[in-house]
């Protein structure tokens, strides 16, 4: 079988970070249009999760994306405890950076009159992304949640810039593929407003903190037909505070973390070289006709160089690439995240020449140094 479609078409230079008061209400807005009945909410977080990350995959067949009618109604036996583990109340940062790894400032419309006469440079919004997931059938929604930058911890800082709202699963499904683990960690391509342009976004789960993930997303057009290219690129860096709430209160001092688009990048030294990968996969070219797919660990280890060639390197010890093979038959749309010295974890989406989904990767990494 081809595979699965696509969806649809600073004063002088100085950064400072933007604040936020600790748990401010904000104003009720509408909730979820779901279609499934809410789970009660929780109020502690499971304490299973798994070291390697999740992706997904699709096929693109042409730069017209045509509407995914592929079935979403089977889900293995993770997906309760990937449910448990996604759901809840995700705050932290988020940044666009340029394919070279460069930072992009926030549009001047949205920062406030002082900045620009102090001539500060704000490359950061505060995000928020209230995930719920039902755990009896594969659904889940999430809304992504800028806040307006503004000036001083004191100033009112729920006022949302922009709300995008996604369905995985069910009667309004959004995604065009969708695989996951039981970590909470998962990949998703998403078709875009723009003709010819998708999203491919990984979510990558810290296994030393079950609580705390990074969301990179990869925007890719087309080119020479159906040639896969880059962009750019958006980072989020999230920590879990509570249950869902549907985005009415701000993590505040909860948030472990602050700014980052204009922090260190990493060391491309630390990625560079041969790794030993403990893979897990989901193929999509020669299986049934599902959005939504499980990643299967596989048995043994495999060996993978990584070179220079196309590695953007991002701050948060996070890097992106995409690759073509030296035949031009794949493309490989990797990102990754060094935990510490020699410890990696990664996903990998698999294209072929025509843009067709050929499997996704997952992997715990390792040097053989620290074998």
């Amino acid at each position: 079988m081809a595979g699965v479609g696509v969806g649809m078409g600073m004063v002088g230079s100085r950064v400072i970070a933007i604040h936020h008061r600790h748990h401010r209400t904000l104003i009720p807005t509408p909730q979820f249009n779901l279609h499934f009945n809410l789970p009660s909410i929780h109020s502690h977080r499971p304490s299973i999760m798994s070291a390697t990350a999740a992706t997904p995959s699709t096929a693109v067949n042409n730069p017209v994306l045509q509407q995914n009618t592929a079935s979403t109604d089977s889900t293995s036996g993770c997906w309760p405890e990937f449910a448990s583990n996604i759901s809840g109340e995700w705050d932290g940062y988020g940044a666009d950076f340029t394919i070279d790894g460069h930072p992009i400032e926030l549009p001047e419309n949205v920062v406030p009159d002082a900045y620009r006469e102090w001539e500060v440079k704000v490359f950061d919004w505060q995000t928020q992304c209230p995930t719920l997931a039902q755990p009896e059938n594969p659904s889940a929604i999430y809304k992504l949640i800028k806040l307006l930058p503004t000036v001083g911890c004191e100033a009112d800082a729920a006022t949302r810039f922009n709300v995008d709202e996604r369905t995985i699963g069910g009667p309004t499904n959004m995604v065009s593929a969708f695989a996951y683990q039981s970590s909470g960690s998962y990949t998703a391509l998403w078709s875009t407003q723009k003709a010819g342009i998708l999203e491919l976004e990984h979510c990558l789960i810290d296994p030393r903190d079950k609580e705390s993930r990074v969301r990179i997303v990869q925007i890719m057009g087309f080119e020479e037909k159906s040639k896969l290219v880059l962009k750019n690129i958006k980072v989020f860096v999230e920590q879990w505070y509570g249950p869902f709430r549907n985005g009415d209160q701000l993590g505040g001092c909860a948030i472990r973390d602050s700014a980052f688009a204009t922090t260190k990048a990493l060391d491309v030294s630390q990625v560079l070289g041969m790794w030993q990968c403990v893979n897990s996969k989901a193929y999509f070219q020669d299986s049934p006709n599902s959005v939504l797919q499980e990643l299967i660990p596989v048995d043994g280890v495999e060996k993978s160089l990584r070179d220079k060639e196309h590695l953007v390197l991002l701050p948060k010890n996070l890097w992106s690439s995409i690759k073509e093979t030296e035949d031009g038959e794949k493309t490989w749309c990797e990102v990754g995240w060094l935990l510490e010295s020699g410890r990696a974890i990664t996903s990998k989406c698999i294209f072929s020449r025509n843009g067709e989904l050929k499997e996704i990767i997952t992997s715990s990494e390792t040097t053989e140094v620290g074998v």
